[in-house]
């Protein structure tokens, strides 16, 4: 198996936006580049193809999503402008068809593009071997090794679950399955305060779903505290449910297939419960998605922060 490795230049262990840009550049520069992006399902048995975090599960279907969800507000707004129009209703599946094929065809370009630059695709997960040689398995079982003058960890994060809580795992949702949704998620609990649980609740509510967001301490922690607050104020105007200082303790699935959650309010120590269709944990993310929520409109909504 030694003599038949492939040998590269520079390895890149990782197709997102990092990893792509880097093997691309190296290869312009005369490099013999090799990519290699292997993901693994979510628990809900989500995937999806080359591009990494933005292209699949963050920056493009969500502010697809989000677009959707502004045009449905602009709708119900021009009758104040003389324009007749009917009450909007909203279709996820067709929405949700038309979001997926766009990230498909986003993951062929990908693919496309480092074919024209000669930089070879590998689809499997890869594990070092020593510094400079990695081992990758085929999902048929074949080892392949492949080594390199300079290899390049490019593999971004994944969301968590808090699986101290009892049904979270079984029963929850993350970021990386509300794109992939084929049916809509229906009345939603998102638990967290972070961008990405803003953002989610966010177009949500937008499409016309009933949504609830849970904070256990303050909303956006590491943002400026004065515009957090203009951000959930906004969405508590628009219809989102804000529920704050409270924490979940438990999910578990009714005989009618929606989901219980029992939660605690910290302040007062009582226990309250909801039903919901999706439970969408936002609890801790490694990736940014560099786009803030799409609450009050600056005209600087394109300004992210870079990781």
């Amino acid at each position: 198996m030694e003599a038949g490795r492939q040998c590269y230049d520079l390895l890149v262990i990782g197709g997102g936006s990092g990893g792509l840009a880097c093997a691309k550049e190296a290869a312009q520069l005369g490099k013999k580049v090799a990519v290699v992006d292997y993901v693994e399902p979510s628990p809900r048995g989500t995937r999806w193809g080359l591009g990494g975090t933005c292209v699949n599960v963050g920056c493009i279907p969500k502010k697809l999503m989000h677009q959707a969800a502004l045009l449905g507000g602009m709708i119900h707004d021009a009758s104040h402008y003389g324009w007749k129009v009917a009450q909007p209703l909203h279709d996820w599946g067709k929405m949700a068809e038309a979001v997926q094929n766009h990230v498909k065809s986003l993951n062929w370009g990908h693919r496309v593009q480092l074919q024209d630059r000669k930089v070879k695709y590998f689809n499997f997960k890869a594990s070092f071997v020593n510094p400079h040689m990695v081992c990758g398995v085929s999902k048929g079982g074949e080892e392949t090794l492949l080594s390199a003058d300079h290899i390049v960890i490019a593999t971004g994060g994944r969301p968590r679950y808090p699986t101290h809580i009892e049904g979270a795992l079984e029963y929850g949702i993350t970021s990386d399955d509300i794109f992939w949704l084929k049916e809509s998620p229906g009345k939603t609990l998102v638990v967290g305060a972070s961008y990405v649980a803003l953002e989610c609740a966010g177009f949500l509510t937008g499409l016309g779903l009933d949504t609830t967001v849970m904070i256990r301490s303050v909303p956006l922690r590491a943002f400026d505290q004065q515009m957090a607050s203009l951000v959930t104020e906004h969405m508590a105007v628009h219809g989102t449910r804000i529920l704050r200082g409270c924490t979940p303790l438990r999910v578990e699935r009714l005989s009618d297939g929606r989901l219980q959650v029992t939660w605690v309010d910290l302040a007062s120590d009582k226990k309250d419960t909801g039903t919901f269709d999706t439970v969408l944990w936002a609890v801790a993310h490694c990736v940014s998605w560099s786009f803030f929520p799409s609450a009050p409109r600056t005209g600087n909504e394109n300004q992210g922060r870079a990781v």
